[in-house]
C-alpha cells in the first residue's frame, strides 16, 4: 500500500521524505502540463499558498487520517489490550463476536488514526488491505466500543470509507496520495496549476477548482460528497462517491441513502455523523440558497477556532441574517438565546448518542418525541432533560400560541 504517489508525472516526480511530500528538482512544467491532471498533495500546495495551508492544517479536514508511523502522538489514548477487553465485556450483549475474541490491534500494527474529536478507529492492514480495526475509542466518554466487530475483515477501507478521509485515492492502484482531506479534495487534481508559472494569472486559475466561484449548487455538492450516507453508482460496494472531483454534478456518482434508511428518523431527520448534506436539502436554508460556506469556513486567513468552523461565534452567526424584531412565542423564555440549541438540537450519533447537530434547523417539539420517538429541542437542554414530554408539549403549546386581542363592534 502506498500513501504518498513516488509515480513521475512526466518530469514531476513526488519523493517521499519523511512526513513530506518534496517536489523534486527535474519538475518539468511541460511535460506535466501534457499529462491528465494527477494529484500532487498539499504539500506542494503549500509553497505558494503557505497561509492557506496553516488555516487548513488547524481544522478537522486536516486530521481525518493520520499516519501513526510518521507521529506515535496522534493516538489519542493508550492501546491496551486489557482495558479494551473490559469496556467490550461491559457491552457483551451489544456484540457479534465474544468480548474476548474481538480482534485488538497491537499499537506496531497500527498504521493511521482516523479521527480525533468524537472518537477514533484504527486502520491495519490484513490480507492485502487497509481496514478498520473493531475497536473504536469514544473520546468524550473515554470508553472502548465495538465497530463491526463480526465482519470488520471484510470490509476493505478504501473501497468502503477511503475516498472521504484520504485524498487522490486510486482504487486500481489500492493507493492514495495523501491522509486526510486535503486542498485537492475539494479543488481538485493540481498538478497542472502546480506547473505554470505564477505570471500566467489567468491560465493558473483555469486549471483548479475554486468553490466559490462555482454555481452554489455544484458548489455544495462538493461538501455533500462527503458529508453525506448512501452509495456509488460507478462503482459496486463503495460507499464514497467513486470518480467524483469538484465541480461535477454528484448525482451522477453517488446515491443518498433512500427513505426510510435505518439511519433516519422516521420524519427523515438524521440520526447518523455524516449526514448534514442530507439534512440540509430538507431546510429551508437549500431553498433560499444559505449553503455550507454561508456558514463554515474551511481555510480563511487568521480564522478563530470556533468550534464547528463557523464565520462567527454562536448566536452571531445566526442573527446576521435573522434580526430578532420582538421577542414572541418560545423566544420570549429564551432572551439568554442560543439558537442552535433549539433550531441545531444534538440529535445525531457519531460516538455517541446526541453529539452531532441536525441541519435542518427546524426546532423539535416534544410532541415528536411522543409521537416517533426522536429527541426534542427541549430535552437536550439539561433543565429540561428528565421533565414529562406531554407536559413540556403543554408549556410549548402555550408559549407559542399567538394572542390576539378581540375589537369592539362600533
Amino acid at each position: 500500500m502506498k500513501t504518498a504517489l513516488s509515480a513521475a508525472l512526466g518530469g514531476f516526480v513526488l519523493l517521499v521524505s519523511s512526513s513530506y511530500v518534496l517536489a523534486a528538482p527535474e519538475f518539468d512544467p511541460q511535460s506535466a502540463l501534457s499529462k491528465p491532471k494527477a494529484y500532487v498533495g498539499s504539500e506542494v500546495c503549500k509553497t505558494c499558498h503557505l497561509e492557506h495551508y496553516d488555516a487548513w492544517k488547524r481544522t478537522l479536514h486536516s486530521k481525518m487520517l493520520q499516519d501513526v508511523k510518521q507521529n506515535i502522538d496522534v493516538l489519542v489514548t493508550d492501546i491496551d489490550e486489557a482495558t479494551i477487553r473490559a469496556d467490550f465485556a461491559k457491552i457483551e450483549s451489544k456484540l457479534k463476536v465474544p468480548s474476548a475474541e474481538v480482534f485488538v490491534p497491537k499499537v506496531d500494527d497500527v498504521l493511521y488514526t482516523i479521527g480525533s474529536q468524537w472518537k477514533q478507529r484504527y486502520l491495519v492492514m490484513h490480507e492485502g488491505d487497509l481496514k478498520i480495526a473493531p475497536t473504536q475509542f469514544n473520546i468524550d466518554t473515554g470508553r472502548w466500543v465495538n465497530y463491526h466487530d463480526g465482519d470488520w475483515d471484510k470490509r476493505p477501507w478504501l473501497l468502503k470509507c477511503g475516498g472521504c478521509h484520504a485524498t487522490g485515492v486510486d482504487m486500481e492502484k489500492k493507493e492514495f496520495v495523501e491522509p486526510g482531506v486535503g486542498c485537492e479534495a475539494c479543488h481538485g487534481p493540481g498538478s497542472h496549476h502546480a506547473a505554470l508559472p505564477a505570471n500566467e494569472t489567468f491560465e493558473k486559475r483555469g486549471t483548479i477548482i475554486n468553490p466559490s466561484k462555482l454555481t452554489p449548487g455544484v458548489a455544495t455538492q462538493i461538501c455533500g460528497s462527503c458529508h453525506n450516507r448512501g452509495k456509488a453508482t460507478k462503482m459496486k460496494g463503495a460507499g464514497w462517491p467513486v470518480g467524483f472531483r469538484p465541480g461535477k454534478a454528484l448525482e451522477s456518482y453517488y446515491e443518498s441513502i433512500p427513505t426510510g434508511d435505518k439511519h433516519l428518523y422516521s420524519n427523515e431527520f438524521s440520526k447518523g455523523h455524516h449526514q448534514q448534506y442530507i439534512d440540509w436539502t430538507k431546510s429551508k436554508h437549500a431553498d433560499s440558497h444559505v449553503d455550507c460556506i454561508s456558514c463554515h469556513v474551511v481555510h480563511e486567513l487568521g480564522n478563530p477556532m470556533f468550534h464547528g468552523k463557523t464565520k462567527v461565534q454562536g448566536d452571531q452567526l445566526c442573527i446576521s441574517c435573522h434580526e430578532q424584531t420582538s421577542q414572541v412565542g418560545a423566544h420570549s423564555v429564551h432572551s439568554f438565546g442560543n439558537c442552535v440549541n433549539c433550531h441545531m438540537p444534538r440529535i445525531a450519533k457519531s460516538a455517541e448518542s446526541g453529539d452531532i447537530r441536525s441541519h435542518v434547523f427546524v426546532a423539535i417539539p416534544p410532541k415528536m418525541t411522543i409521537e416517533i420517538g426522536i429527541p426534542n429541542s427541549c430535552q437536550t437542554c439539561h433543565k429540561h432533560k428528565d421533565d414529562d414530554p406531554a407536559e413540556l408539549q403543554k408549556k410549548w403549546d402555550e408559549l407559542t400560541a399567538r394572542k390576539t386581542t378581540a375589537m369592539s363592534s362600533n
